[in-house]
Parts: structure tokens; C-alpha cells; sequence
């Protein structure tokens, strides 16, 4: 009798190096941290030099992205717009990351 032989967990169709990179990082449930580390680092990007340039820190504590800003009147216009911001982030990695963001 022959043995056949089987191929657990491959896929009959060939999938795009991101959605595999997505399910490695959701099987070793460091999504997450993954996408919180890509939006601080391209805070610059999706806030723009201007903003970026007056950033002291950024980190993302308990779901809540924290912002220094060194200029007091930017830290008063940021306030302002923390909704905006929220809409920006999702929009810009498509899900939500974080849900608060606070500007100190």
C-alpha cells in the first residue's frame, strides 16, 4: 500500500509577502507591538516636518499615543485637534492603533 504523503498548513494559492508577514506576526502575537513601532517611527511622515521637528517624544503606553511637543502654541493647536489626529493614524495603517492621544 502506498503512503500518501500531506501537507499541513500550506495553502493552494499563492498569497503576497504582506499577508504572510501579517499572519507571522499574528501567530507569534507580536502584531501589536509591530504596528505601534511603525507609527511612532512614521510619526514624521504623517504629521509632517513642522510637527515632527518640535516633537521631543513620542511612545505608546496602554493604547494611548503620548506626544512632547517643545512649542506651546503647536502643544495648544495639537490639543485641539486630537480627533483629527486619531482619524489621520487610522486612516493612514487602516485600523485603529491606538484610541487616545494625549499631548504633553
Amino acid at each position: 500500500m502506498r503512503r500518501r504523503s500531506t501537507q499541513k498548513g500550506r495553502k493552494s494559492e499563492p498569497e503576497t509577502i504582506g499577508d504572510a508577514i501579517g499572519e507571522m506576526l499574528k501567530a507569534f502575537r507580536i502584531d501589536g507591538k509591530f504596528y505601534e513601532t511603525d507609527l511612532i517611527n512614521s510619526w514624521e511622515r504623517v504629521m509632517g516636518k513642522p510637527i515632527a521637528s518640535r516633537t521631543s517624544k513620542v511612545y505608546i503606553r496602554d493604547k494611548k499615543l503620548f506626544v512632547h511637543i517643545s512649542s506651546a502654541p503647536l502643544k495648544h493647536e495639537l490639543n485641539m485637534s486630537r480627533d483629527k489626529i486619531l482619524v489621520l493614524l487610522t486612516k493612514e495603517f487602516g485600523q485603529p492603533i491606538v484610541n487616545e492621544v494625549i499631548i504633553k
